[in-house]
């Protein structure tokens, strides 16, 4: 079941994450993952694992791929020769096989239909978030798009919440944010967003209800009830 809140105010400014909210880009990053790993002479690494490591970039992905756990680090020759092997892989690969999430165009349509100033803002870099955006005809649904190399900082810093806010001029009280992991949440409190995270997302096998957020959906077509009892 979905959770059900209130907001006391109408959101001016929508936020969306892209990797676990928008697309489910994990079947791609797992056929890089599998073939950077065949290149190195090393395991396989399967769709499962890569599902539990993804949400920080792909950087910190090589290094959970290269040491096979959340937390590990890769010996620094294994990760200085496999990264640019995984990088040329992924922009190759960047949506031949990732989908978007049931619920996601309906509920953007709902979204820019009731006038929500739309961006989105993900770790990704730039290179993969602007095709695989474009793929799936999402471009031009967004007033803004904030990468992971687009600021000094990524989530869970704050700093790409903010910046969009003042792009929009919107109070960051007048804001959410809508993602799938403990990264977004904690972007979102510390930068005074409500928070709203999918079910279905990337948090490292955890439940991202454990993380505290405003309120989990199940889909996006669900925002419409969510959001029914804001104020005009």
């Amino acid at each position: 079941m979905s959770a059900t809140i209130e907001f006391p105010i109408r959101p001016e400014m929508i936020l969306i994450d892209v990797d676990g909210t928008l697309v489910d880009s994990v079947p791609d990053l797992a056929f890089c993952v599998d073939a950077m790993m065949q290149r190195l002479g090393r395991p396989e690494r399967g769709e499962a694992a890569v599902r539990t490591w993804v949400g920080n970039g792909v950087e910190r992905l090589v290094q959970r791929a290269l040491s096979g756990s959340l937390d590990g680090d890769a010996d620094e020759n294994d990760y200085a020769r496999a990264l640019p092997i995984f990088l040329e892989l992924y922009a190759e690969n960047t949506s031949e096989r990732s989908t978007l999430y049931a619920g996601v165009r309906e509920g953007i349509e709902w979204m820019r239909s009731r006038g929500y100033k739309l961006g989105c803002v993900t770790n990704k870099a730039a290179r993969f978030t602007e095709p695989l955006l474009a793929h799936f005809g999402l471009t031009d649904a967004f007033g803004l798009i904030v990468s992971g190399d687009t600021l000094s900082e990524k989530k869970p810093s704050p700093m790409p919440l903010l910046h969009a806010a003042e792009h929009f001029g919107v109070e960051p009280g007048r804001a959410l944010m809508i993602g799938d992991s403990v990264s977004d949440v904690k972007a979102a409190r510390a930068a005074g967003f409500s928070i709203v995270c999918m079910s279905y997302g990337y948090n490292h096998g955890t439940d991202i209800r454990e993380a505290g957020p405003d309120a989990v959906i199940d889909s996006m077509t669900e925002l419409d009830g969510l959001l029914a009892a804001e104020a005009p």
